[in-house]
């Protein structure tokens, strides 16, 4: 007999508001606690909480297939949907060394990470019954591993539905699978996805999760900072499952746990992000009840919680009890460091790490990144490089991401000098990256060092033509949509305009599009200051793209071709690009002449009226848009032929007089 698999809705929901009773989740960051407790919190739908995936696997009779479809398709399809079993005795699995079968699951998940997302059903269980590949809980867990390690959640939780959409898959160790794939949930910071999974393991008794999943699901929950649900989870350990929940008659199984110190530090890293500083004392309290003692690590993060609420005496007081009870880490003196960065005691902090080195600790990278920048806070921008060479000894991360946190605290307290002079040295050590090239871009255009800017951005732009002529990739750096952006803004305030028009160029021709929100004023802008070529590239762009220009550019493009005479153009661009028709309408086009009148000479609208009646008697339908046109030429006319007769007859007056 096949088990009893929850139906697909439980495990990916399009709305994540009615997929489960507890499974509504917003955290509610408003509300200031008194009495500090887990029924303080009350649960609510999630801002931040989206659906996991749409459910896309149907029967293969459903699948709609046409009845003239190729045999040969449709057998294939039949073939992808046959049962474990034939699958798994197509070959004598003994004789599969496991090497040969891990490099059998890695391939297949590779596969499957390179494939679309939307693949159709039958395409994608057909990968899944790869004869290769044995099906078993060792498999499967493999396959989500490699999976998470490729960073594709979606595709791991695509696996998980299959599986339960499978029921003849036997598994002996489902709970492992579901809390590897809780695992690689929180690696890519998922809490909403990891939640709807952990309701669904509490369903079956195969899945009900266990010390480690618990583990994981707070976590993650701590690490997003949701309280409520993360209280919900604690309260779950503690009691038994649901009443509806199927045990044997004489099942002795208790599944009651009581959270350890992981879980409880889960709930300080909460406490953490929601700035709720009683939360910490509760905690303390808890693992006092169980007979716990708080931990170096425990302490760490109660300081933590702590330094985000602003109560730094609090921070002091359980570093000197830390420092009774047991030996401080480096979390704790990160924390301490911090502290005294934000008291703007910086002396006092460098004293700090070095008692700590004297006593033998081994800091973190994090705690002498945290020196470095408190350091370049304040001017000392030499004793913070120094700290690059401790960093550097226990660092996992690019040093490039270390030079740029540095110069960003420099430029934090509007010390660009010393961010150019950390940006001039960091070249030594490694190659700048595009988020440091930014920074340092905006930094020089913000404090008027606009030679030097245009300098870096020269450089860019020279590492992006030379990229088919240099082999190592990762050392160029490529100007993006944000760095032409920066540019642009800078020159329109200075009005550079043939600088502009450089920039503006490389940036349509590197594949970066004209934003109307963004460059339409400049555009406009550069035009009236006789930059009108730009008007031309942005409006050979629009229509290579196949997009409706806006209508300031279709009128000052057809007021530019008035200027020149050039009626052919002008009507053109109005008969072709015109559809809008509140935006041209009879007043508009009045007002358009009116604003414009000092660029148009004597008789231009009278030629320009012969020449659409030109147009519009030889057309099979009438254009409202031409007609608009002639109608307000006629009116401006009007208006200009009385102005100038009554300012004859006041002239005329005023000689009699």
């Amino acid at each position: 007999m096949g088990r009893q698999s929850p139906s697909r809705s439980q495990v990916f929901v399009r709305n994540p508001e009615n997929a489960f009773e507890r499974g509504n989740i917003k955290v509610d960051g408003k509300n200031k606690l008194v009495k500090w407790n887990k029924d303080t919190f009350q649960s609510e739908n999630a801002g931040n909480g989206t659906s996991v995936m749409r459910s896309k696997f149907a029967s293969v009779a459903t699948m709609g297939l046409s009845q003239n479809a190729d045999k040969n398709e449709i057998m294939t399809e039949r073939t992808a949907f046959k049962s474990f079993e034939s699958s798994n005795n197509a070959q004598d699995w003994q004789n599969v060394s496991k090497r040969e079968m891990e490099e059998r699951i890695q391939m297949l998940a590779k596969s499957l990470n390179g494939m679309d997302l939307n693949m159709p059903e039958w395409l994608f269980s057909k990968m899944m019954h790869n004869d290769k590949v044995r099906f078993s809980d060792h498999s499967m867990l493999r396959l989500i591993q490699i999976l998470g390690k490729f960073g594709n959640w979606r595709r791991v939780l695509q696996v998980i539905e299959w599986l339960q959409s499978h029921e003849r898959f036997r598994s002996y160790n489902g709970r492992y699978i579901y809390t590897t794939a809780l695992n690689v949930l929180g690696e890519a910071k998922r809490p909403v996805e990891a939640l709807n999974l952990y309701h669904v393991m509490r369903q079956e008794k195969s899945l009900y999760p266990d010390l480690a999943a618990y583990r994981c699901i707070a976590v993650i929950l701590g690490q997003a900072g949701f309280m409520k649900e993360l209280f919900d989870v604690i309260d779950c350990m503690r009691s038994p499952p649901p009443k509806n929940f199927k045990t044997g008659a004489l099942d002795r199984w208790n599944p009651l746990l009581e959270p350890d110190e992981i879980i409880y530090n889960a709930v300080l890293n909460a406490c953490a992000r929601r700035k709720q500083w009683e939360g910490a004392f509760w905690v303390l309290q808890q693992l006092k009840q169980q007979g716990l003692q708080p931990s170096s690590t425990t302490y760490g993060l109660v300081m933590e919680v702590m330094f985000e609420s602003g109560k730094y005496s609090l921070v002091h007081e359980f570093f000197r009890k830390v420092e009774k009870s047991s030996i401080p880490n480096a979390l704790n003196y990160r924390v301490l460091v911090n502290t005294l960065w934000r008291e703007d005691k910086v002396n006092e902090a460098v004293l700090v790490v070095q008692d700590m080195e004297r006593r033998g600790i081994v800091g973190s990278a994090s705690l002498y990144y945290d020196l470095a920048r408190c350091l370049c806070s304040v001017g000392r921008c030499e004793e913070a490089l120094a700290q690059i060479n401790k960093i550097c000894k226990v660092a996992s991360k690019p040093l490039v991401v270390t030079y740029t946190g540095l110069i960003q605290a420099c430029l934090d307290v509007g010390n660009v000098e010393n961010g150019a002079h950390i940006f001039k040295q960091m070249k030594n050590f490694c190659s700048p990256n595009l988020v440091t090239c930014n920074i340092m871009l905006k930094a020089y255009l913000e404090n008027k060092m606009f030679e030097d800017a245009k300098d870096l951005f020269q450089n860019m732009l020279d590492d992006s033509s030379d990229i088919k002529s240099r082999k190592d990739y990762r050392t160029l750096v490529i100007p993006d949509n944000y760095t032409f952006n920066t540019m642009l803004d800078a020159l329109f305030a200075k009005q550079k305009w043939d600088d502009f028009k450089s920039v503006y160029t490389q940036m349509l021709r590197r594949g970066y599009n004209f934003n109307a929100r963004r460059h339409l004023k400049m555009i406009l802008s550069a035009c009236r200051a006789g930059k009108g070529e730009l008007l031309e590239i942005t409006w050979k762009h629009l229509i290579q793209a196949n997009r409706s220009p806006p209508a300031s550019i279709v009128k000052e493009r057809f007021v530019m071709k008035l200027e020149v005479d050039d009626f052919a153009a002008a009507i053109s661009c109005i008969g072709t690009h015109c559809t809008n028709e509140h935006a041209f309408s009879e007043k508009a086009w009045l007002d358009l002449f009116m604003a414009n009148s000092d660029r148009l000479q004597a008789g231009t609208l009278v030629r320009l009226i012969n020449e659409l009646n030109t147009v519009v008697a030889g057309a099979y339908e009438p254009n409202l848009i031409f007609q608009n046109v002639i109608a307000s030429c006629k009116e401006f006319n009007r208006i200009h032929t009385t102005e100038i007769s009554r300012t004859e007859a006041e002239c005329t007056i005023l000689k009699v007089s």
